[in-house]
């Protein structure tokens, strides 16, 4: 099932990767909805993706974002986006909400982590936190516990529990390109609630992946129970890595958010 391809309807849809990957993680989904006519971006987060920076040069959850912030920053005035993240980021589209709200038609979190705005921003990283890790290494990157804990996900939790339902050749891929990343989990429980007024008013859709082994289905509906949203969507059959293992229904489902969110 590909996305309607209505070139009428076309509409802005920025997709934001999670941790260890960037923006090429998205090339399945974005091709289908570019093909449906949409305009859409795939920002590489600071040190992700094809960004130079090593993670050491990206002190804080902040300069991570920042190229996504820079992106909405540069829309001309009045235009509006449909902001989609994909599990870590989630807290970086909420972040993006908190400070321009005005450009955000609707933020949609694919089985992603959903800040509220009562408790900072590592609380539902740090409620989440039941993930059996297996052979994902965590590392300080300083004596002095300065910068944020350096996260670097083995070949077994990356079978287990992300690509558990993909192809050899993508769990291939994603191997192959995953660099070196970090929850920030450090910096963010440092952080004040993003707020009612400004992230709060942002319309969100939660889609929901019936068969992730990493953010699994019960506590993603717990994030929804805990911050409800104006919609929520689910998706079978579909990993933690729905981008890869079922892109036409992901795209499906961004696309009818899309029509339906943004004016």
């Amino acid at each position: 099932m590909e996305a309607p391809a209505d070139q009428t309807s076309s509409k802005h849809i920025v997709l934001v990767h999670g941790a260890c990957v960037g923006g090429w993680a998205w090339f399945k989904v974005a091709t289908r909805l570019r093909d449906a006519g949409h305009r859409v971006s795939t920002p590489d987060l600071a040190a992700s993706g094809v960004d130079p920076r090593p993670l050491r040069e990206v002190p804080t959850f902040f300069d991570y974002t920042k190229p996504l912030l820079d992106l909405l920053e540069s829309l001309p005035p009045g235009e509006k986006v449909v902001l989609v993240g994909h599990s870590l980021g989630g807290v970086n589209i909420a972040l993006a909400c908190e400070l321009f709200p005005e450009k955000v038609a609707a933020a949609v979190f694919l089985s992603a982590f959903m800040p509220d705005h009562r408790s900072s921003p590592a609380y539902v990283l740090e409620k989440g936190g039941t993930l059996d890790w297996m052979d994902t290494e965590f590392k300080p990157q300083d004596p002095e516990g300065k910068l944020p804990t350096a996260m670097q996900f083995g070949p077994l939790v990356t079978r287990a529990k992300f690509l558990q339902l993909c192809s050899p050749e993508d769990l291939m891929l994603g191997r192959s390109l995953m660099r070196v990343g970090s929850m920030f989990v450090e910096d963010l429980r440092l952080q004040p609630p993003y707020t009612e007024a400004r992230y709060g008013s942002v319309r969100r859709v939660f889609i929901v992946l019936k068969d992730d082994n990493a953010i699994v289905e019960g506590f993603q509906r717990w994030m929804v129970q805990n911050y409800p949203v104006d919609e929520v969507k689910e998706i079978d059959g579909a990993d933690h890595m729905a981008l890869f293992s079922t892109p036409a229904e992901v795209a499906h489902c961004l696309a009818d958010i899309a029509v339906k969110y943004a004016a």
